[in-house]
């Protein structure tokens, strides 16, 4: 379990505003219209985005791809964590 983080398991968090995405080949490509940067979230990060559109505990999030995806999950909370802190970092996201 990852909690020495600023975004953590038990945290609820949703897409910010300001952000143009697009599917490019199966992957999330954004446009953040705030700070003029180009991000391409890949499929998996898009697959996040998506699931962020509402509201969401990050648990929710990890228990939905590691019943989609053959991964651990300490490896799956690991890599999501760090995905959601460079969004949040970036100020696309927010945590509740």
């Amino acid at each position: 379990m990852v909690t020495n983080s600023r975004i953590l398991l038990e945290n609820t968090v949703v897409q910010g505003g300001g952000n143009i995405v697009s599917d490019m080949g199966g992957e999330k490509v954004m446009l953040s219209v705030v700070n003029g940067k180009y991000y391409n979230l890949g499929e998996i990060g898009g697959e996040i985005w998506e699931l962020i559109k509402s509201p969401i505990i990050i648990t929710k999030i990890v228990d939905l791809l590691t019943s989609n995806y053959q991964v651990e999950e300490s490896l799956c909370q690991q890599q999501v964590i760090l995905f959601l802190e460079h969004l949040f970092n970036e100020g696309l996201i927010e945590k509740r």
